[in-house]
């Protein structure tokens, strides 16, 4: 893989702007902290060279300056709100959260409940927390939020909230997704921080879009297309180039409330800190590209990607009209099709071909393999043995599982198990293969290669199995599939 961005360099300058913006303040920092802070796949696909977890490796080197709240709003918890990338619930996932923390060396102290109205449904999730050691605090909602200033910045607006008893000089404020009252979080402890008499300031960390690259850079349109639900817009913000001339870019959202936060600011110390939406942010991923054509093809790739994951959840009836329309939009604007994915056009033509569903996978050295339909395997299984086949310079012709094995293996599923489809899964495909490695050397070798794989691109022309796409997830392929039910 081309690598395109310097993470060491990250790190360093990452971990160092932050102890910076502690110490304009002076006591205390709350730092609002957006998207995924250990699995953030998103960014290493568009800035190849990002590690998923680069920022928990950041404020790993702030561990001993920062502790973590995190906050969730009670009617998430109410409605049992999905997290789709995980499959599982907003407090499941805070759960989750802590543990991971915990276990990397960060000090979690606090849970915020957003929006709380005293709802009995909250007390199993509460104390479940508090059964692992983690105080909970309430904070609820207020009366003419946000546009109402005189009386959110009041003993009847913030003031109401529980003040959240901070230790450490650098609160990491973080949340299980969008919505939860992350930045609603910071500013009430603002409130309560200013009133006690200590100087608290407050920031924002999200890696996207990219404040120093061009509005129209790939980077910066596949952060759209990962929003298109959301309707994040990218903007250049307005603020920051009246008061410096400098062009930069924020987005929508912080652009909009920006006059509204400065207005919270000069409520509570008497002026704002900050001159812009963008003037809050210290995030220097743009600093860190080393590659600038690398990360744009990285990210034109993501967008197709996106495209794909949209047209998918159209299909399944969990997208909208309006955000296809935007994600062909931002295609046009990189100036791609789906056919600039080299493994798009070789799956369709190949179904075309024969008339049934097709698969084709990019190996790391460019070589495309495919994998069709037959009576004993299902295309994603075909394609992945023809993958690691290929890696490991097996022959085409040597079968890694005899036809006689799977067989017995297809009875159990639909006589015994009473599946309607007796094509084995990759899941199965691989135990067998794991089976066949105990005694033959090009099952053994065949299995080495899947290390291999991670990083590889897919595309299926039909949609895939849960099982398949769990597979493919685990091994690290990036999927793509045509929004067609198999037959």
């Amino acid at each position: 893989m081309k690598i395109g961005f310097d993470n060491n360099k990250y790190l360093k300058m990452q971990s160092e702007h932050i102890r910076e913006r502690i110490s304009q303040f002076g006591d205390k920092l709350y730092l609002e902290f957006g998207g995924k802070l250990f699995d953030d796949y998103h960014a290493s696909r568009v800035l190849p060279g990002f590690a998923p977890d680069s920022k928990l490796q950041m404020l790993l080197q702030l561990a001993d300056q920062a502790e973590m709240i995190i906050s969730i709003n009670a009617a998430d918890i109410e409605k049992n709100k999905v997290r789709h990338d995980l499959g599982i619930t907003y407090d499941q996932d805070v759960l989750r959260l802590i543990e991971v923390y915990r276990e990397k060396g960060l000090y979690v102290s606090s849970v915020v409940i957003t929006r709380y109205t005293g709802q009995a449904a909250l007390k199993s999730f509460e104390a479940k927390l508090e059964n692992r050691g983690i105080k909970v605090y309430h904070h609820y909602s207020i009366e003419g939020y946000p546009n109402n200033i005189a009386h959110i910045v009041s003993d009847k607006g913030y003031g109401k909230n529980d003040y959240v008893e901070t230790t450490r000089p650098l609160v990491v404020v973080t949340a299980p997704g969008p919505g939860s009252g992350k930045m609603a979080t910071c500013l009430s402890q603002l409130y309560h921080e200013n009133k006690r008499g200590v100087k608290a300031g407050y920031a924002k960390f999200e890696t996207f879009p990219i404040w120093n690259i061009p509005l129209k850079h790939p980077v910066n349109l596949a952060y759209e297309a990962a929003t298109a639900d959301l309707n994040d817009v990218n903007m250049i913000d307005p603020f920051h180039l009246e008061a410096y001339g400098v062009t930069t870019v924020n987005y929508n959202r912080d652009i909009e409330i920006y006059p509204v936060l400065a207005a919270m600011f000069e409520g509570i110390y008497g002026e704002c800190p900050y001159q812009s939406p963008t003037d809050m942010g210290v995030n220097m991923a743009g600093n860190c590209i080393i590659d600038d054509e690398v990360c744009q093809e990285a990210s034109r790739q993501e967008i197709i990607r996106r495209y794909y994951h949209s047209m998918n959840r159209l299909r399944r009836e969990e997208a909208t009209k309006d955000e296809i329309y935007k994600l062909e939009l931002l295609l046009k604007q990189a100036k791609v099709t789906t056919n600039d994915r080299p493994v798009v056009p070789v799956a369709n033509k190949l179904a075309q071909e024969i008339g049934a569903p097709a698969a084709a996978l990019e190996l790391p050295d460019g070589t495309i393999v495919t994998g069709k339909t037959t009576d004993l395997l299902g295309a994603s299984s075909a394609v992945l043995l023809n993958a690691i086949k290929t890696s490991g310079g097996i022959a085409d012709q040597i079968h890694l599982i005899s036809p006689d094995f799977i067989e017995p293996i297809q009875k159990v599923k639909t006589v015994y198990l009473g599946s309607k489809n007796p094509r084995l899964h990759t899941d199965e495909i691989l135990i067998a293969l794991s089976m066949c490695a105990a005694t033959d050397p090009n099952a053994r070798l065949a299995l080495q290669q899947l290390p291999k794989l991670a990083g590889c691109q897919l595309h299926t022309s039909v949609i895939l199995s849960s099982v398949d796409r769990q597979t493919f997830k685990k091994l690290g392929i990036e999927v793509t599939n045509e929004a067609v039910f198999e037959n």
